[in-house]
């Protein structure tokens, strides 16, 4: 117990530092990136806003929900129907597309905010990311305003593909 609440403080003050030189970073350019210099090396933002067909709390449940998880994913036939592992508590661990991507729950506002320490697999031990979806409902459905930090610039273009191609595309058919 007390080695969990050590590993959710140490979440909680990553990604206070992470945030705060996120807030010290320039201006985003028209298409919504920027980027800066970091402790690891150079880093950017991935920034996207998209809007989906469904309630905040179903696309919520969708990110946060194992069964449902597995279910989106694995509509690409990449990844098994049972492709993700999540345990719902801040601080709770994850493990997705079966196991290639791995990290915590840093804070989870039902129906609002997921934020989440995020990390490929392969990437050097202790070395993560920082991502965040903002939930808010819009005219015709959910408004998501989605924010990946602290990563390598040189992974930015493999990753925000990924995040089209494994989470939104996947999410709009699943979420119809």
């Amino acid at each position: 117990m007390i080695k969990r609440l050590s590993d959710v403080a140490g979440l909680i003050v990553t990604a206070f530092f992470l945030q705060l030189s996120v807030q010290a970073q320039p201006a985003r350019d028209s298409t919504g990136q920027h980027t800066s210099a970091s402790a690891s090396g150079d880093s950017v933002t991935i920034h996207q806003e998209l809007d989906f067909r469904s309630t905040p709390e179903q696309l919520y449940e969708a990110l946060l929900d194992a069964k449902r998880f597995s279910e989106f994913s694995a509509q690409s036939g990449e990844f098994s129907a049972m492709s993700a592992k999540i345990d719902r508590a801040a601080g709770g661990a994850f493990s997705l597309f079966d196991g290639h991507i791995i990290g915590r729950n840093v804070e989870l506002i039902p129906n609002q905010r997921i934020v989440q320490a995020w990390r490929v697999v392969d990437w050097p031990p202790g070395v993560y990311s920082i991502v965040r979806f903002e939930i808010t409902a819009g005219k015709s459905g959910t408004h998501l305003i989605f924010d990946h930090t602290a990563f390598p610039a040189k992974l930015r273009d493999h990753l925000a593909a990924g995040w089209q191609s494994h989470y939104w595309d996947q999410l709009r058919k699943y979420l119809r």
